[in-house]
């Protein structure tokens, strides 16, 4: 007897559309908390930012529902159009959008702004899905990987033109999708070294070893530069012969090196520190020639690259927006600059801990009342979360949205195929990008760059960005329920 197949609302993954609909209402909370007035008490009127968001989660419900009428074969032979129609939106705003707060990302309709960055990073996982989904795609060849990352950077770049650098910033979070796909761990690794070079070098470039005329920044990123080559070269090569090489030449004439500088005569020792990084180099892409193994020659180009990035470093912080330059000596710690670059994440800090461990309660919030966070209820909603609901609410939101990105890696391992899954993990790795970078700028530990938290941050363009990946994704889910059943 034939099975009849199983409607699609049947095949829905309602738990995540419970999750979905609690964070919507849990920020929508929040956004009155932080943006009420008690001289003009209406949540719901247009003229408020709580009646607009309320607008915003009404019409996200809507394009919820329509989108799980739309089947998943449309985007396999759309992606590519969606995703070129996406890139000319985000070149025509560079040159059509009004200045806003020092960027061009925000185009005016009507009485209402969309933010086309927000809506890109849908057509990007879906192009990203349906090249990974080929037959023929290979990760590990050079001509696949290279597409890959350029169609990712594509957007990045025009969306860095607009001066949008936090949300350019977000489609790093695609190469944890690449990973779990088969990219080597050594590309996160090596983002990982770069930003661990750049800390380094930016902190402690200007200051002087006691001990001679040598850089701390410079010394300090040279030798991490050997060390990271060798610990690569051993994890990825396996060779210890020769690990044990590197580590005797390199590290050996560095101990001698200092012993010379300290007990005898002081001298610049990082120029003879890269002349031998540039000799390790040199011995990896020996070793690839005699060993027949790439592998060495990618440590050979890790090496010449994590010795000369210190030298970039200064280049890049100059060219960085005053602003973003003073965002970084703050979290850094290289300035102090509580009333400028400084004052959101103290007085979100403030707001956090005035809340204790049950918060003030709803509207009830003195810090965001009186308005000493600003931002508070876009790219700083999480204080008033802090505030008015305490310890408890605050460990709340986060433990709902663990269970969110928990329940989205599970429906991105069951997909029946690549594209599916690699869809599925774009999804993960960009909220999970944004939850982390959000909830961390806010409590200090990462550069403010002005990423919203999904489903509570105020704003249109976020809200219907944030849903269309999702849905799409629960569609593409709700699918294979559906072919399972014929």
């Amino acid at each position: 007897m034939e099975q009849k197949p199983k409607s699609i609302f049947k095949s829905i993954d309602w738990i995540t559309i419970l999750l979905y609909v609690i964070l919507i209402v849990w920020g929508w909370f929040s956004v009155c908390g932080a943006c009420y007035d008690f001289s003009h008490p209406d949540l719901f009127g247009w003229e408020t930012n709580s009646g607009k968001q309320l607008v915003w989660a009404g019409t996200s419900f809507v394009l919820a529902s329509l989108l799980m009428f739309v089947e998943k074969r449309f985007y396999e032979s759309s992606a590519y159009f969606i995703y070129a129609a996406i890139l000319l939106l985000l070149l025509v705003t560079i040159f059509i959008a009004p200045d806003t707060k020092g960027s061009r990302s925000w185009l005016p309709i009507g009485s209402v702004k969309i933010q086309p960055a927000e809506f890109a990073k849908f057509a990007v996982a879906l192009a990203l899905s349906k090249f990974m989904g080929q037959y023929e795609f290979k990760m590990r060849r050079t001509r696949d990987f290279a597409i890959v990352v350029g169609m990712i950077f594509l957007p990045m770049l025009l969306i860095i033109a607009q001066k949008e650098t936090g949300s350019a910033l977000v489609y790093f979070a695609f190469f944890l999708m690449l990973y779990r796909e088969g990219m080597t761990g050594s590309m996160l690794l090596t983002g990982f070294f770069t930003v661990v070079y750049f800390v380094v070098g930016i902190s402690y470039g200007d200051v002087q070893m006691s001990f001679q005329p040598v850089s701390v920044g410079e010394f300090t990123v040279l030798l991490l530069a050997m060390v990271f080559t060798i610990g690569m070269t051993y994890a990825y090569c396996g060779n210890w012969q020769d690990v044990k090489a590197m580590a005797s030449v390199g590290l050996g004439t560095v101990g001698l090196l200092l012993f010379f500088a300290f007990y005898v005569i002081p001298f610049n020792l990082c120029r003879i520190m890269l002349a031998v990084n540039i000799l390790l180099a040199l011995y990896l892409f020996g070793c690839s020639i005699y060993h027949k193994m790439h592998k060495y020659a990618l440590m050979g180009v890790f090496c010449l690259f994590s010795t000369g990035f210190y030298y970039l470093c200064d280049t890049i912080f100059d060219h960085l927006e005053p602003h973003q330059q003073v965002r970084i000596e703050v979290l850094l710690g290289m300035t102090d600059d509580p009333r400028g670059a400084g004052y959101n994440v103290n007085q979100a800090k403030i707001a956090i801990g005035s809340g204790g461990l049950t918060g003030k309660g709803f509207l009830n919030g003195t810090q965001t009342k009186l308005k000493y966070v600003p931002e508070q209820h876009t790219d700083f909603i999480f204080c008033t979360v802090g505030e008015e609901e305490g310890f408890i609410g605050s460990v709340g939101v986060l433990l709902t949205y663990l269970l969110f990105i928990w329940r989205l890696i599970a429906l991105a391992e069951r997909q029946p195929d690549v594209s599916g899954r690699v869809y599925g993990y774009s999804v993960v790795s960009i909220f999970t990008f944004h939850l982390f970078i959000n909830i961390g700028m806010v409590l200090g530990v990462t550069p403010v760059i002005g990423i919203p938290l999904p489903f509570f941050s105020y704003g249109g363009s976020s809200l219907w960005g944030f849903t269309l990946l999702l849905f799409i994704f629960l569609r593409m889910d709700a699918e294979r329920n559906l072919k399972k059943a014929n």
